[in-house]
């Protein structure tokens, strides 16, 4: 690879035809964390954030946001690279960014221990009535009765402790290993259901968890269930999986806490439930059956909301762009496989290809490199889906010229089925 020196006439040149040293440009949508952004090193990285007025004629290499809902318009032929700060990617066009041989990466378990901590705050919500307390000292401030009535009324709020009680764990990736982990540490019986339990999380768990075939199995008899489980739709997928069938299993006094998304729940279901016991709700995710029920407590989406998570987010998605931006390397993606390289020769270019999952692109890229009298001097092949992507690193030879990797680059976006080819230059 190239040195720093080099830069200056050298860089990792993009998918599109005009090529300008410089530094990599990147843009950001929504408030994202400066600790985060700091991981850019500004002698190679410039940021311009879609709120200040920024240039709209830069090429762009990389996105990065949170909530932003980005259309496939303000997606440049620059653009190389989508990062998420969160796990979720509903808010990005997956499918057209694959088809157009963008990659988009999320940060999975950035905000694994704040959603843990909300979960822990949900069953002592769900127990306690602590937010039905502070309204009514609240009403009896406003009436100066307060310190008149503390003592009498705290009768209408009782509850009861979460130690020794059942804690069903519906799902257990990041967040639910380290909140069953911690709710046994609190001194709670955990019951655990995960179909694609991973051996990273198993290792994780508790060895007094009890773990159950069937999310009907682990919900009879918990006094607290956490749903941690991904939305999926269509068929097979987890539209409404705690449904009539599934409350129906429940304990007329479990607290179902919802901290993953919405739409995992039957609300006409979960609204009989709560009409017909004294079980409760607790999710941050709206719902216009349930948002007012005397048994369930409505919360913002506070889930990622803290500094940490939201340095940490953001830290995550810098450093895969960083990653795949001057190397390559390919982790935490959503639609491109992992690809782990091993580190190229300092007299090698590296060139990476994205092209369709298709037989017979694998020789025709190494016929192109042949064609031109360029030495592989190793190559990476790995797929997804519909997807195939290589990473060839080529002798330099003494190359100083940029003109005979411009060659190549054109005979790969000639080749029927690439999507996009970049040459890399290592800072």
């Amino acid at each position: 690879m190239f040195s720093g020196s080099d830069y200056a006439n050298w860089k990792a040149y993009g998918k599109i035809e005009n090529y300008s040293p410089g530094k990599y440009q990147i843009k950001t949508y929504n408030k994202i964390s400066q600790k985060g952004l700091s991981r850019f090193n500004t002698e190679f990285y410039e940021i311009h954030n879609s709120d200040n007025n920024s240039k709209d004629n830069i090429n762009v290499q990389a996105i990065l946001l949170r909530s932003h809902k980005l259309k496939v318009e303000e997606v440049g032929s620059s653009v190389c690279a989508i990062a998420r700060c969160g796990s979720g990617t509903n808010n990005i066009p997956v499918a057209e960014m694959t088809e157009l041989g963008i990659p988009v990466f999320n940060t999975p378990g950035a905000n694994a221990n704040a959603v843990k901590e909300l979960a822990l705050c949900g069953m002592l919500l769900g127990s306690r009535r602590i937010h039905a307390g502070t309204n009514h000292m609240k009403d009896l401030g406003r009436q100066g009765l307060a310190k008149e009535r503390v003592e009498k009324d705290k009768s209408m709020f009782g509850g009861r402790e979460i130690r020794g009680k059942r804690l069903s764990v519906l799902g257990l990736g990041q967040i639910g290993t380290i909140l069953a982990r911690d709710a046994h540490a609190l001194g709670m019986d955990v019951v655990g259901y995960d179909p694609n339990l991973s051996v990273k999380s198993a290792l994780a768990l508790p060895h007094e968890i009890h773990l159950v075939d069937s999310i009907a199995a682990a919900v009879t008899n918990a006094d607290y269930i956490s749903i941690n489980i991904p939305y999926l739709k269509g068929k097979g997928g987890t539209h409404g999986i705690i449904n009539k069938d599934i409350i129906g299993n429940m304990k007329p006094s479990a607290v179902l806490l919802n901290f993953a998304r919405g739409e995992l729940i039957d609300s006409e279901a979960m609204l009989s439930f709560l009409d017909s016991g004294t079980g409760r709700y607790v999710t941050d995710f709206p719902d216009d059956l349930l948002w007012d029920h005397k048994n369930s407590i409505v919360l913002p989406h506070l889930g990622a909301s803290t500094v940490e998570a939201e340095d940490q987010a953001a830290s995550m998605a810098v450093d895969t762009i960083k990653d795949y931006l001057e190397t390559g390397a390919i982790r935490n993606s959503v639609n491109f496989p992992t690809t782990s390289l091993p580190k190229p020769e300092d007299n090698s270019v590296r060139v990476t290809i994205v092209n369709k999952n298709l037989p017979g692109r694998l020789a025709q890229i190494s016929e192109s490199c042949a064609n031109l009298n360029m030495n592989i001097m190793q190559q990476l092949n790995v797929s997804r889906g519909t997807i195939a992507y290589n990473v060839v690193d080529i002798d330099r030879n003494g190359q100083n010229d940029i003109q005979p990797f411009k060659r190549l680059q054109h005979k790969m976006l000639e080749l029927d089925g690439v999507l996009s080819c970049r040459i890399l230059l290592g800072i």
